[in-house]
C-alpha cells in the first residue's frame, strides 16, 4: 500500500536568479504532527505564482520519492553537490513526499484516500525556470520534461488532516487519460 512519507509546508520568499530576484516557495519544510487540509490546499503553505500552481485544481502538489536519486545525481553531475548529499523531502517544492505510487500508477480522477481527508488526481505538475534555480543548474527543468519525473498536482475532495507515515489506497477514476500521457501531450512528446 502506498505510504505518505512526509507532509511539507511552505511560504513564498525572494531569491536571487541570475541577474534578477524572483518569488518562490520552494524547498518546503515538513510539518510534524497534523497538517490541515482545506478545499485550497494545506492550511499554512503559499504558492508563489497563482497563475500556475495552486487553486482548485492544483490545491496540492504530490511527489514519489522515488525520483530523489535521480535528482541527487543529475545535481552530482552539474557539479552541483556531492553525490552523498540526498534530497530533502520538500526539495522539489511538493506537499506530499510519497512512496509506492509513481505518475505511471495514476490516472486523472484517481482519488488517495486517506483516513482523514480524500485527494483526487488531477494533472501533471510542468516543469519551470524556478526548478532550474531550486536544482542549482540550468538543465533541470529541461530534465523532468525529458524524464517525466513530474509528480501530479491534487484537489480536495474531503477536506481534513494528513499525518507523515499514513498509508492511504488509490481509489480508480474513469481511467481516460494517465498522467504520463497528460505530461507528453504538455510536453509536446509523443508516447511510444
Amino acid at each position: 500500500m502506498p505510504t505518505l512519507l512526509s507532509v511539507q509546508l511552505g511560504t513564498a520568499r525572494r531569491v536571487k536568479m541570475g541577474e534578477r530576484t524572483v518569488l518562490t516557495a520552494f524547498n518546503k519544510q515538513a510539518v510534524a504532527g497534523d497538517a490541515v487540509v482545506a478545499s485550497l490546499g494545506l492550511l499554512g503553505d503559499e504558492q508563489a505564482d497563482l497563475s500556475i500552481h495552486g487553486g482548485l485544481e492544483k490545491a496540492v502538489y504530490a511527489y514519489p520519492s522515488e525520483h530523489y536519486g535521480f535528482w541527487q545525481k543529475a545535481r552530482f553531475d552539474a557539479g552541483v553537490s556531492p553525490l552523498i548529499d540526498g534530497i530533502a523531502r520538500g526539495f522539489m517544492g511538493e506537499n506530499l513526499s510519497l512512496s509506492g505510487l509513481l505518475e505511471a500508477d495514476v490516472w486523472a480522477g484517481d482519488v488517495l484516500k486517506f483516513p482523514r481527508c480524500e485527494l483526487k488526481v488531477t494533472v501533471p505538475r510542468e516543469p519551470c525556470h524556478k526548478l532550474n534555480t531550486a536544482m542549482g543548474f540550468s538543465r533541470a527543468s529541461r530534465l523532468m520534461a525529458e524524464s517525466g519525473f513530474c509528480g501530479f498536482y491534487l484537489s480536495v475532495l474531503s477536506p481534513g488532516s494528513l499525518r507523515a507515515g499514513e498509508l492511504f489506497e488509490v481509489i480508480p477514476g474513469r481511467r481516460g487519460v494517465s498522467i504520463p500521457q497528460l505530461f507528453a501531450a504538455k510536453m509536446g512528446k509523443h508516447l511510444r
